[in-house]
């Protein structure tokens, strides 16, 4: 078994590719319209599917925006640098919503930024190896 892709729902699926694409790096790897469901699924990765996790973007139609509730948390992508990170993601135009820095108890550097549909990411500094 692997772990294929985690799914969320968005409100408007160009303004979601375009962030998952345009600010985060990743790349649409496929888009499919159902119309006798009335929904798309488009799917966007940081590599091909067989090889990566990815997230499949579902947008329902008719619904132009989603509840989050209390239960979900959050996406993590590991960066090589969450301050630099933060500064891409700011002149991409996305918006950060915890600054780089250590985890609270910690010594981790991470950062939050948030998508348009409200969805958390968080970006974990990769541990230097040296």
């Amino acid at each position: 078994m692997r772990f294929l892709h985690t799914m969320l729902r968005v409100g408007d699926l160009q303004r979601s590719i375009d962030f998952y694409t345009g600010v985060l790096g990743m790349q649409l790897l496929r888009k499919h319209d159902y119309p006798d469901g009335r929904f798309t699924l488009a799917f966007v990765g940081y590599g091909p599917e067989s090889e990566t996790a990815v997230l499949e973007l579902t947008h329902n139609w008719d619904t132009p925006s989603y509840d989050l509730g209390n239960g979900y948390g959050h996406i993590a992508l590991e960066v090589e640098d969450a301050y630099k990170a933060c500064d891409e993601v700011r002149e991409r135009g996305g918006k950060v919503t915890r600054e780089a820095g250590p985890m609270k108890h910690g010594t981790t550097v991470i950062a939050f930024v948030e998508d348009p549909d409200g969805y958390k990411i968080e970006f974990i500094q990769a541990k230097s190896t040296s």
